[in-house]
């Protein structure tokens, strides 16, 4: 009988062992959790919004990489971000609720001076062609989310477009990207990184007649 409740322990000790998570595994788990953290904290600045409500849209199973793209399309449209929700769960592309909305790709476009790699190259391509044939142009959701995410990392950092891109081309996870964008902003003078001003003068004298920011102005309000 003692000889069982020895065996018995020793198998509950292992067990316990392996639930239990390494210093390492625990801290990374906290920094992941930090930097989401950070990522809805970011996006209700930007688009000024309650952080509840950035909160309400990841519960109901948004992708954290796509919340971005709610509040940017209901700030266009003039609606709530719930409605943006909602027609997304029903099955809809972005594009289908852009053009819902008689949102075209232009309000997309953000002004780069260099050439865009992946997974830019593909969305920049459509802009290829003269800007009175972008009515014609129909975005992907790849795309979509890719120009929404440069243009609120960007805006909201500081952090010129293209040095945006070339973070993505090293990081696989948008949060990650982000995070990396939140460093350099923290680093700069006044809240800007080093040479982000001098690539921001870049983008803009290289930008196509007429194809800067577009009128709607930068991704605000959302209900």
């Amino acid at each position: 009988m003692t000889l069982r409740i020895c065996v018995l322990s020793a198998a509950l000790a292992a067990l316990g062992a392996t639930l239990v998570p390494s210093p390492a595994e625990a801290q990374t788990a906290v920094s992941v959790s930090a930097q989401i953290g950070d990522f809805h904290v970011a996006v209700s600045n930007y688009y000024r919004v309650p952080e509840r409500d950035v909160i309400i849209v990841r519960d109901r199973r948004i992708r954290e990489d796509e919340i971005p793209v709610v509040f940017f399309i209901a700030q266009q449209a003039h609606v709530a971000s719930a409605t943006i929700v909602d027609l997304r769960l029903r099955g809809l592309s972005w594009w289908d609720i852009s053009v819902r909305y008689r949102l075209g790709a232009d309000v997309y476009y953000v002004p780069i001076s260099g050439r865009p790699g992946p997974p830019y190259g593909k969305a920049y391509g459509h802009y290829k062609r003269p800007r009175s044939q972008w009515k014609a142009i129909v975005l992907s959701d790849e795309d979509v989310v890719s120009l929404v995410q440069l243009r609120f990392i960007s805006e909201h950092y500081h952090v010129a477009p293209d040095r945006v891109i070339e973070m993505r081309s090293r990081n696989t996870s948008f949060v990650a990207v982000l995070h990396e964008a939140s460093g350099r902003a923290k680093k700069g003078e006044n809240g800007k990184s080093e040479g982000a001003s001098a690539d921001s003068k870049k983008s803009d004298s290289s930008a196509k007649p007429g194809s800067s920011s577009n009128g709607r102005g930068r991704g605000r309000g959302g209900r």
